[in-house]
């Protein structure tokens, strides 16, 4: 099945992106005036500031940028949905992503594109900076190289560090599932959860998912599902094969959707058809979150008999969106100085979010990107 849904105009795009230039900019916090203000805020008074971080460096949360700042980093190898496109590609997005931080969490986030794959490149340019920055949020890094490059920085770092097309992602879609099961009427433990895409997001997906008491998860990738003793697994898929797909189903996406209660997409347009929508079990869940286009159209999963339907676009109901947490997130970590953003906040920031829609129905499993509770809810999670 092939279909393509207009998005926007890229000419039209493009011009306005020329037109506005940067979609953010520096703005001083202390006024230059008088020569005195120079003498404060730059030499010779800088210089005793200078000479007390040198000694002792944790001020640095209080003195100077780092209290308020995050690195949005990127190599630009796993763009959204459009794959390897580089550091210039991944730049729009980024600064996009600092726009949000601001706007929606306060957070004063700066966009930075490596020109390396390479994950010990990496690692080293992200420490070296590190001093600047309160937070690491590192975005659109493919897998598996995300999975070492967030574990040794996490290790090594004394700032918290989050893949957020990981975690950002499994928290939000933990909290619409936990409310679109309640629409449903199913136990959320109990679902049969199919995930088509074993990536950044779906690993983590998966981990999470598993870390709150669902137990039949099954992972697919170009292949089809992972599971004990399918040969040729290495890393992370070795790994879910352990973790997840209790009754090694071996077969393609068309086998595993058989009876499944819940769908989730991470993977591709257009993967998701309605047969295999139809063949769920009853009243079932459909989050078709492949971004720009998703899995399979709303209309489409609706008419075939799905009951809860979600994507990741801002067009359709139910936007199943990372930007519901990472501002949050961030924002909560730089506000009570944590260390790492652990298991137990990215369950609780999951709840939190899910409770701010206190009557789920099939339209409404989670809150609106616009919804002012959401960034303070999501910061209070964090502990």
């Amino acid at each position: 099945m092939r279909y393509t849904v207009a998005i926007m105009d890229e000419k039209k795009i493009v011009a306005i992106y020329k037109k506005t230039g940067p979609r953010f900019e520096t703005k001083a916090r202390v006024t230059l005036k008088e020569k005195k203000d120079f003498s404060l805020w730059y030499t010779p008074g800088v210089g005793s500031a200078s000479l007390h971080l040198a000694k002792r460096p944790k001020d640095a949360r209080l003195m100077s940028i780092k209290k308020n700042s995050v690195a949005v980093i990127s190599d630009g190898s796993a763009v959204l949905g459009l794959g390897n496109i580089g550091p210039y590609g991944a730049l729009p997005v980024m600064e996009g992503k600092a726009l949000i931080f601001k706007e929606m969490g306060g957070v004063d986030a700066w966009p930075l594109v490596l020109d390396t794959h390479d994950p010990d490149e990496i690692v080293r340019i992200v420490k070296a900076i590190a001093p600047n920055f309160g937070g690491i949020n590192l975005e659109d890094i493919k897998a598996p190289e995300c999975f070492e490059i967030e574990k040794r920085l996490i290790k090594e770092l004394d700032i918290p560090v989050m893949h957020d097309d990981q975690h950002g992602t499994a928290i939000v879609v933990l909290a619409g599932l936990i409310n679109a099961s309640r629409v449903v009427k199913k136990d959320l433990k109990k679902l049969k959860v199919v995930i088509s895409g074993a990536g950044a997001a779906g690993t983590a997906v998966a981990k999470l998912l598993l870390a709150d008491g669902v137990r039949d998860i099954i992972l697919l990738d170009r292949t089809g599902t992972i599971y004990t003793g399918r040969t040729g697994l290495s890393g992370n898929k070795a790994e879910l094969a352990q973790l997840t797909n209790p009754c090694k189903v071996a077969g393609d996406l068309a086998l595993a959707m058989r009876g499944a209660d819940a769908f989730i997409g991470l993977s591709g347009k257009g993967l998701l058809r309605a047969a295999h929508v139809a063949s769920m079990a009853e009243r079932s869940i459909v989050f078709a979150m492949a971004n720009p286009e998703p899995e399979i159209l709303p209309a489409e999963a609706k008419k075939a008999g799905a009951m809860v339907i979600a994507t990741g676009r801002s067009d359709f109901p139910n936007q199943i969106n990372n930007a519901l947490v990472f501002p949050g997130i961030f924002r909560g970590a730089l506000d009570k100085g944590v260390r790492e953003i652990t298991l137990a906040t990215k369950l609780r920031a999951a709840r939190a979010l899910a409770a701010l829609v206190a009557r789920p129905t099939a339209a409404k499993i989670i809150p609106d990107l616009l919804d002012k509770r959401v960034v303070p809810a999501v910061a209070k999670a964090v502990r």
